[in-house]
């Protein structure tokens, strides 16, 4: 028995060193000034080793254990795509996005537990889940208060029938499905980052809690689009936004990138599994790519694509996504009104177009 406990301490004790040295290592990084690249709106990201994971008060059971992780250096977009860019893209194209589609009941039963009943036709159009703030306090496991499915609700009418995007070119496109994103991807010429990658990224190499270190969001000045107050009935506008902000308003971390917590959520290219980390442990991993498929124990027959950063939404009494370790997921057909995107390009295929 006492053997047995020595072995487990001792394991204990060198895995505890490991991450101090490793902290260390990073730490000693953060004191330098990286240089930022920035090209056609895209920053280079430099490769790097960091911890990835947390283990923090705020940390949900996916984000562990925390284990080493690198990732080869890559071009990232300084900003979520903007309503301007993805218009370019429809004018392009003339691509059709998930939103702007009529759901297809046979596809949509495949995510559903078997015997599921066909919903009511009228609520098998073109629509998408708009936020609407409620009275005052609600239950914040009832998504359902504050999500609201409009018609018509898709990037060009962030907010349903009657709203539009005109004065608002210059924010993140919303309401955007993995499926779009991937569209869009392929005719940029560039693709979603992995959860890796965009959560080195959106360290800044730090090492921190958030994109711009441990300071609360709630404390000193703004410094994301977030929301301020009472979760979902009372805002303080302390940022100025109810909605999604311009792109760029606020600091960037120190690898140059723009709104990497805050404002819309952003798709990544993984797919999600609730247990992915438990595979890593203290195995160090290079370029994750995500698991082979994916799996939520609480939602078995929903198949579901990782997003990162958190939204204009986001408040600590609520999900904390803005923090830097924060996961998410979705149906890769969804998207939302605080849904967005950015992309990446692998230096080699920058390299090749020089």
């Amino acid at each position: 028995m006492k053997i047995e406990l020595f072995k487990s301490l001792k394991t204990n004790l060198l895995f505890g060193l490991f991450i101090f040295l490793f902290f260390a290592k990073c730490a000693n990084k953060e004191e330098k000034n990286l240089p930022k690249v920035v090209k056609d709106g895209m920053v280079m990201i430099p490769s790097g080793d960091f911890l990835m994971g947390s283990s923090g008060k705020q940390a949900r059971d996916d984000e562990s254990p925390i284990h080493p992780v690198h990732v080869d250096a890559f071009w990232m977009d300084q900003t979520e795509v903007t309503n301007f860019q993805f218009k370019e893209f429809i004018d392009a194209t003339g691509y059709v996005t998930t939103a702007e589609k009529k759901p297809n009941w046979e596809e949509l039963k495949k995510e559903l537990p078997p015997d599921t009943p066909k919903p009511n036709d009228s609520l098998l159009k073109a629509a998408s889940l708009v936020f609407e703030a409620t009275d005052g306090p609600v239950n914040l496991n009832d998504y359902g208060a504050w999500w609201q499915w409009k018609s018509k609700a898709s990037w060009r009418y962030p907010k349903g029938k009657g709203s539009s995007i005109e004065n608002k070119m210059d924010h993140p496109v919303v309401h955007i499905s993995w499926y779009d994103a991937q569209a869009y991807a392929a005719w940029a010429g560039k693709r979603l980052p992995t959860e890796a990658e965009w959560e080195w990224a959106a360290s800044g190499g730090m090492n921190k809690k958030y994109p711009w270190g441990d300071e609360a969001v709630t404390s000193g000045e703004p410094k994301a689009n977030a929301w301020e107050g009472d979760f979902p009935y009372k805002n303080t506008l302390k940022d100025q936004f109810f909605y999604t902000a311009p792109v760029g308003s606020f600091k960037s971390n120190s690898f140059g990138l723009f709104d990497m917590a805050g404002n819309v959520w952003e798709w990544c290219s993984d797919w999600y599994d609730y247990t992915y980390y438990e595979s890593f442990k203290s195995q160090k991993v290079n370029n994750p790519q995500g698991p082979e498929a994916p799996y939520d124990p609480y939602q078995p027959y929903l198949r579901q694509k990782v997003m990162r950063g958190g939204s204009f939404l986001c408040n600590d009494a609520y999900c904390s996504g803005y923090r830097v370790a924060s996961r998410m997921k979705s149906s890769p057909d969804t998207g939302l009104q605080h849904t967005g995107f950015r992309l990446v390009k692998s230096i080699e295929t920058q390299s090749k177009e020089n």
